[in-house]
């Protein structure tokens, strides 16, 4: 093996292999690493002895090992934030007199357009530091505040910036069709045809996208306008996910299964019908707890439809000022479990194979598998139950990135 491979023994492994039943649990295990990624994971009795040769050997007392873990759907790079906000909701303020204060979006938007490249890499960084603490390898950032071509692209250089600054995965999501603002206000389709698709044109030629998303809903943007996008997505050779069915059912879900999106997001409202047509794509449903429990949502995702049809589930922070102010993916599981009733099984599949799935990357992360890259969270627990269980308490002992110890 070449110089700083590395065997990581005396280990509990859920490796999240789809072939296997559960979480992969494997009792007496290993895994060696050559290059970045995994040589070998499962019964360290059943480890190659060519492996030995030259390799770092780690010793892990018994401690567990999962997959590193994957938050995919955040908002975090931004600018300021909307705790005054919140203590105005708090007070009994409603959402027309917060807008008329300079709350809402159009905060948002506001401090994005102020702020250079630096200042959002630098308000960004802590965010960042925050879910890379708990264990996380990859990421995924939006656009979405700054609603001009500049301001967008600047937010997605911000976001590619942060992968130069930490050791962690990034992948950009265009989600210029994320709401209309003040300037565009009732010209849906003139901020569509003058910003959203010229700016995605723009980012994907100076290679700063991955994927493109939007909102669809009755107070952002139809099901006719977010084919539009989507359209032009496709023939940028782009995949799509969609902030579906939040706070109404316009049917994104379904839309989005149309074609063949990665994931749709939120899901509050989704019908039988579009949980059978996720089903069918491989689109990936994921769930949001840290929005519902933040602005006190009643209506809740429907996960036994998903359940039903086979439809892949994941969880991740939806980390954003406004609606979601969270950097705690080990949170999002035990919200995930107390408010949507999924299993410890769920939830831990949920931000490692299934988020990766929702980010298009399963071929490379999201399991301990041979072929894999080596990224991994290492994990002072006694079962797996207990990263679902707890609250406040982080258990993570190591994060291995690409098979190199990752500090923050």
């Amino acid at each position: 093996m070449a110089k700083g491979d590395r065997i990581w023994t005396n280990a509990r492994l859920a490796t999240l292999d789809p072939g296997q039943p559960g979480l992969g649990i494997v009792e007496k295990g290993a895994i060696a690493a050559r290059d970045g990624r995994i040589l070998f994971a499962g019964p360290a009795a059943d480890l190659p002895s060519a492996a030995l040769a030259g390799a770092g050997t780690i010793d892990c007392e018994g401690r567990w090992i999962t997959p590193g873990l994957i938050d995919c759907h955040t908002h975090l790079v931004h600018a300021g934030n909307r705790a005054r906000e919140f203590e105005m909701r708090l007070a009994g303020a409603s959402y027309e007199e917060i807008a008329r204060a300079g709350g809402g979006i159009v905060s948002s938007v506001t401090n994005v357009r102020a702020a250079d490249e630096d200042t959002l890499i630098r308000e960004s960084l802590p965010r960042l530091d925050a879910l890379l603490a708990e264990g996380v390898t990859t990421v995924e950032i939006k656009s979405g505040y700054g609603l001009t071509i500049a301001d967008e692209l600047k937010m997605l250089r911000a976001a590619r910036a942060l992968a130069g600054k930490r050791d962690v995965a990034v992948a950009t999501t265009w989600l210029g069709a994320h709401a209309t603002p003040a300037e565009y206000k009732g010209r849906n389709g003139g901020f569509l045809r003058e910003v959203v698709l010229p700016g995605l044109e723009a980012a994907h030629a100076e290679g700063l996208v991955d994927a493109v998303d939007g909102f669809c809903e009755g107070i952002a943007f139809s099901p006719d306008e977010m084919r539009l996008v989507f359209d032009a997505a496709q023939k940028l050779g782009l995949r799509v996910k969609l902030h579906a069915d939040q706070l109404s059912n316009l049917h994104g879900a379904a839309l989005a299964a149309s074609y063949g999106a990665l994931s749709a997001d939120h899901l509050e409202y989704t019908d039988d019908e579009g949980a059978a047509a996720m089903a069918r794509t491989g689109t990936v449903a994921v769930l949001l707890p840290g929005a519902f429990y933040f602005i006190r949502e009643t209506k809740k995702p429907p996960v036994e439809l998903f359940r039903k049809h086979g439809t892949h589930i994941a969880l991740a922070t939806d980390n954003n000022p406004g609606t979601s102010p969270l950097t705690s993916l080990l949170l999002t599981m035990n919200m995930g479990a107390t408010l949507f009733a999924l299993t410890v099984e769920e939830c831990i599949v949920g931000i490692t194979r299934e988020a990766a799935r929702a980010l298009g990357r399963l071929d490379t992360v999201g399991t301990l598998e041979a072929g894999k890259q080596a990224d991994l969270a290492i994990w002072d627990i006694t079962e797996p139950a207990e990263l679902v269980y707890r609250i406040g308490f982080n258990p993570l002992h190591a994060r291995i990135r690409a098979g190199r110890d990752a500090t923050i």
